[in-house]
């Protein structure tokens, strides 16, 4: 059940996101632990549709992403943890090889309006 009151966040103008592109955003909200660390997470497309998670692998803590905006495999198939290169569904965040294999990236509520991408944790 979401809390009452989370906030939608926009995170880029819509026309942004196209096929291929990683959009990086920073939470407004902060981690309960540690030390209320920003929150960063990544926004995409997956077959059209936006998806977002969080930027954080469930193995560590750590962020996935080899550079700014990359987070695919060399076989552009996976989302992958550019520390220990496990794999996750971009579907659905899955993971499927590597040390946090069966657990999942967190994913975000994620939504068009007013010509924004916006988003929101999952509560």
């Amino acid at each position: 059940m979401k809390p009452a009151g989370t906030p939608w966040q926009s995170v880029c103008p819509a026309q942004e996101l196209v096929p291929g592109k990683f959009v990086e955003f920073r939470l407004q909200q902060k981690a309960a632990a540690p030390d209320s660390m920003p929150l960063t997470g990544f926004v995409f497309l997956d077959n059209g549709n936006p998806r977002a998670y969080l930027n954080i692998c469930p193995h560590l803590g750590i962020e996935l992403n080899w550079m700014p905006g990359r987070f695919m495999d060399s076989d552009n198939l996976f989302i992958q943890c550019s520390t220990h290169g496990a794999l996750f569904k971009p579907s659905s965040g899955e993971c499927i090889a590597g040390p946090c294999q069966g657990e999942a990236l967190t994913e975000l509520d994620v939504r068009e309006r007013n010509g924004d991408i916006e988003i929101r944790v999952q509560g």
